[in-house]
């Protein structure tokens, strides 16, 4: 139960349903979930150590704001990480069918056009497929201890804003393909690492202006 009652809090969170900032009381939590007390205090005790939210004793509990100095740091550890996937990647030339989830990533994308929520989604799946595709399991294994909160952070800046188009940010995911594909692993990742620098920072530009 108490496994059940983590997974469904930080659903809820991640998916901005629990919004950053808001408070909630035990029993509000208890009624929503249709649980005991216990199972969720054990929830809750382990999203606190995550970072989610924060226990208040007698008040209940509050989800934790977007950081961006957080933020920052999660997406430089990302950023890292994800260049060196590229680079893995494009040293195991892979054939053009076993690059085919990548390739139809960018692909929807491009399809996708100006339509930010379903280019973010085709943009999500582009970067889970470099990190699982790039075989080093200890990699792919770090970065999705900071995907979710960085989908977090991306989730709430779609709500936040007017994104811009996002055809330039496509364009440099298709070059990051062609350059994997012809297993160019230098190219390959210093494309990611100038991409996801640009986009960190406009990122952090709106979460900075934002208030939670």
């Amino acid at each position: 139960m108490s496994e059940q009652a983590y997974l469904e809090l930080r659903r809820l969170i991640l998916e901005d349903l629990l919004h950053p900032g808001q408070q909630l009381l035990e029993q509000e939590l208890t009624e929503r979930l249709a649980m005991s007390p216990t199972p969720l205090r054990i929830a809750l005790a382990r999203l606190q150590s995550e970072g989610f939210l924060e226990i208040k004793p007698r008040h209940g509990v509050r989800i934790l704001p977007l950081s961006a100095t957080d933020s920052g740091e999660i997406y430089e550890i990302l950023t890292s990480l994800e260049a060196t996937a590229a680079y893995l990647l494009a040293k195991r030339s892979l054939s053009t069918q076993e690059l085919a989830p990548l390739e139809q990533a960018v692909v929807e994308m491009e399809a996708a056009g100006d339509a930010i929520e379903s280019w973010s989604v085709a943009d999500e799946r582009f970067h889970a497929a470099l990190v699982s595709m790039c075989g080093n399991r200890r990699l792919e294994q770090t970065v999705h201890m900071y995907r979710d909160q960085a989908n977090r952070v991306r989730k709430a800046t779609l709500r936040l804003r007017l994104h811009p188009s996002p055809q330039q940010s496509t364009r440099h995911h298709r070059a990051l393909f062609e350059a994997i594909r012809k297993g160019d692993a230098v190219s390959a990742r210093a494309l990611h690492l100038s991409h996801r620098d640009g986009y960190e920072e406009a990122l952090l530009k709106i979460l900075q202006s934002a208030i939670f």
